[in-house]
């Protein structure tokens, strides 16, 4: 028996009604970031990695990360305990399209950011409104990343 608490078939329909846009973390940092009275545009396809929040005056983006599906090891993420060849694939092809549309877009000019779900979810999150101000500050510098993770920032570039 596996280590699940759950049958396949229940994880499978647990696992395929998770979104991958308009998430709890990306909806309360847009209207954190709105509420500043930035504007952005969302998802735009032409960008490679379909970038979360678009910010064309500052030829900026940000993309809002999930723990989980990302591969981001922190205290949100913990490899699954079944199927384990399946979900480390699965999760390394994500975080390699990660890397090639960010070093895609810095090539192109455009300076990104990634806030990671647990900045704003779980035991280490930080305010909300820390999250958009650190945001906000970078869209106004000229630094060209910017990471967000649950308990501190870090910056590279």
């Amino acid at each position: 028996m596996s280590a699940d608490r759950v049958s396949p078939d229940v994880r499978s329909r647990m696992m395929s009604g998770i979104k991958g846009k308009n998430t709890r973390p990306e909806l309360l940092l847009r209207s954190a970031l709105h509420f500043r009275g930035l504007r952005f545009r969302l998802h735009q396809k032409h960008l490679p990695g379909k970038p979360d929040l678009v910010f064309p005056r500052f030829k900026a983006v940000i993309f809002v990360n999930g723990c989980f599906w990302h591969g981001h090891e922190c205290s949100l993420f913990r490899w699954p305990g079944t199927r384990q060849e399946f979900w480390r694939d699965k999760i390394g092809k994500t975080a390699e399209r990660d890397a090639k549309s960010r070093a895609t877009l810095l090539e192109a000019g455009w300076r990104v950011a990634t806030v990671w779900e647990c900045a704003m979810k779980g035991p280490l999150r930080l305010p909300v409104g820390d999250v958009a101000d650190r945001c906000a500050a970078w869209l106004a510098c000229s630094e060209s990343e910017l990471e967000i993770v649950g308990d501190a920032e870090r910056s590279v570039g």
